[in-house]
């Protein structure tokens, strides 16, 4: 994965969607076709087989369009060159995709596909975070069976708690996840429906990140039966600050100890003084963080513009620790204070590192 030229095409974010089988995860996926508001899907599907989506108009195509390799287990039938050539596949700026999930098989090691796409040299694609789907009423049992999945869970950045009107003791079973990830967003859900929001960006291509906000998040229409169940609220903030550019040394420090179910923040920095010629784009998923330059848009006002989404969070405290991200020394630049931004600003042939991680492969 090589860092993004000024006017290349955004990066893709590819989604793990793992979990054991039975789990829900194709019931997940189809719920993503199906409620994914414009974006379009590059699908990734159980035994590989590639495939374009339009979300739109497609459901219950999957099974139809699989191509199968051997075994049918992602993490034992290719390596990461394979894989970036099914990626390429779809990352090519011509699909307009939007987003691709991998859906591993039941079987599959989430670790050995998040080292994989931690690997990939595609530079139209980012690590768009694991997701591991749990079934709540089959928990204890699984546990049992497979006790990897308390591994998995700490490895997790949002986990899908599914099923839970099947379960007899939902809250014990939500509890005992909790304890078992690290950091990671934990959402309650059944049929498989969470909103998309949590994944990706529920708009077209040309309304990407910076043009999103959650004032008027976008009415799910159909299904009245499990109306209840669509999805599940969520957390979010849309932080601006048009008067005073961002500190690095105090946002960094926002970011090095952001909380416990907070998933993804995404957006614009303007760090002002300290690097006038560009702006900064910021991905984070879970523990993985990146940072791109870029030069800043002819006639664009010269601003910050941050989106955090996750469950459990005080986000009114959130907005103050931003607020007081704010460079008061601003125009007078610290000579070193890009230091903490530009460790994750990743240079070509660069290894990839998950956020405070020595050690991504660990």
């Amino acid at each position: 994965m090589s860092q993004q030229s000024p006017g290349a095409s955004p990066q893709i974010p590819v989604v793990v969607l793992a979990g054991f089988l039975g789990s829900g995860k194709t019931t997940l996926l189809n719920h993503l076709l199906h409620r994914s508001g414009g974006s379009r899907i590059g699908a990734i599907v159980n035994d590989f087989g590639a495939i374009e989506i339009d979300a739109l108009a497609v459901a219950g195509a999957l099974g139809d369009s699989t191509v199968s390799l051997g075994n049918g287990c992602l993490c034992c039938a290719v390596d990461a060159s394979e894989l970036d050539t099914y990626l390429e596949r779809l990352a090519r700026p011509s699909t307009g995709i939007d987003v691709i999930v991998i859906e591993a098989s039941g079987l599959a090691e989430p670790e050995e596909l998040v080292r994989m796409l931690l690997a990939s040299e595609h530079p139209g694609i980012v690590y768009g975070g694991l997701v591991e789907v749990v079934d709540a009423a089959e928990f204890d049992d699984t546990r049992a069976k497979h006790p990897e999945i308390d591994r998995h869970l700490a490895l997790a950045d949002l986990v899908v708690v599914n099923k839970l009107d099947r379960a007899p003791d939902a809250e014990r079973v939500l509890g005992l996840v909790r304890s078992l990830t690290d950091r990671a967003a934990v959402v309650p859900a059944t049929y498989g429906r969470i909103d998309p929001e949590f994944l990706f960006d529920c708009r077209p291509s040309e309304e990407r990140v910076g043009q999103l906000t959650f004032d008027d998040l976008h009415e799910h229409t159909g299904d009245e039966q499990h109306a209840g169940h669509l999805h599940t609220a969520y957390d979010s903030l849309s932080f601006v600050a048009d008067d005073t550019p961002m500190d690095p040394r105090r946002l960094m420090a926002f970011l090095d100890s952001r909380p416990e179910g907070l998933y993804r923040i995404k957006g614009y920095v303007d760090f002002g003084a300290h690097d006038p010629r560009n702006r900064y784009a910021v991905h984070a998923v879970g523990r993985f963080l990146r940072f791109y330059p870029e030069p800043w848009p002819s006639g664009d006002p010269r601003l910050t513009q941050l989106v955090l989404i996750g469950t459990g969070l005080d986000m009114p405290a959130l907005g103050k620790e931003l607020e007081a991200c704010k460079d008061g020394d601003a125009p007078h630049a610290d000579e070193h204070g890009m230091w903490g931004v530009l460790r994750y600003v990743q240079e070509p042939d660069q290894e990839p590192e998950l956020d405070q991680e020595p050690d991504p492969e660990a």
